[in-house]
């Protein structure tokens, strides 16, 4: 999977972006177009402000499969598999046939709707191993998440026009962003509007590490919770707190 969301609109944190002299692509348009070329049978979603989501089976691993989905106006591309779908879709009233994807939309629409409920505890109600990166059309909300123990290998990365990349292929990652880039932290969510948070840990930072190499280059980015530095308490609201302020696309 492949996605490129323009940096106003998905705001990715400031410490993804490295300055660097290098030959990346400068436009989203021009990192999509190096995702097809290297994967021609590949099938691109283009969303609206030049947003992109792209699908492929390529290099597929058959025990981590990928899925894509478009339910009114929500995109939806999923990687692996949940071990808990049967109570996830009684929980959610889905029939048999309901994939992972389509399950992902239906719980974002009820986060987004009526959920009296924080987004970490959604989250944490999946068991199994995924990544996924969901886009709302109408309401401009992104939500990507990574499962607990990093099972699914799962990149993001901010391009030089500064551009939010995601990944389920580092090559893809690193060719678009340089070294502005590194893996989506285990146990962690991110939302426009709210940033990146735990959903194993919702109470304490996420804090980025520059790593380096042996010229003392920065090499890549990592996020990881920090136990040691807890958030202000934050009073529970209804389900319309959990988006800031989401106005619809004209």
């Amino acid at each position: 999977m492949f996605a490129v969301f323009e940096k106003s609109m998905a705001k990715p944190p400031e410490e993804l972006f490295v300055p660097a002299d290098d030959p990346r692509p400068k436009t989203r348009a021009e990192i999509v177009e190096m995702f097809s070329s290297s994967r021609p049978e590949s099938t691109v979603c283009n969303l609206p402000n030049g947003n992109f989501m792209a699908f492929s089976h390529q290099n597929e691993n058959p025990l981590q499969p990928r899925s894509i989905v478009v339910l009114d106006d929500v995109f939806c591309i999923f990687v692996g598999s949940l071990e808990n779908m049967c109570d996830l879709k009684r929980h959610y009233g889905l029939s048999r046939n309901t994939t992972e994807a389509m399950l992902m939309v239906e719980v974002y629409k009820v986060l987004r709707d009526r959920a009296p409920y924080p987004p970490d505890q959604v989250i944490r109600d999946l068991v199994g191993q995924f990544a996924f990166i969901l886009y709302d059309v109408k309401y401009g909300n992104l939500l990507a998440a990574r499962d607990r123990d990093g099972s699914i290998g799962f990149n993001w990365g901010t391009a030089k026009d500064g551009s939010l990349v995601f990944s389920d292929d580092p090559t893809n990652v690193s060719e678009a962003c340089g070294v502005s880039c590194g893996p989506f932290p285990q146990g962690c969510f991110f939302m426009n509007g709210r940033g990146l948070a735990s959903f194993v840990h919702p109470m304490y930072k996420v804090r980025a590490i520059k790593r380096e190499d042996d010229e003392g280059q920065v090499s890549c980015v990592m996020f990881q919770v920090d136990l040691y530095a807890r958030l202000p308490s934050i009073p529970r609201v209804g389900s319309n707190a959990n988006w800031s302020s989401p106005t619809a696309v004209e």
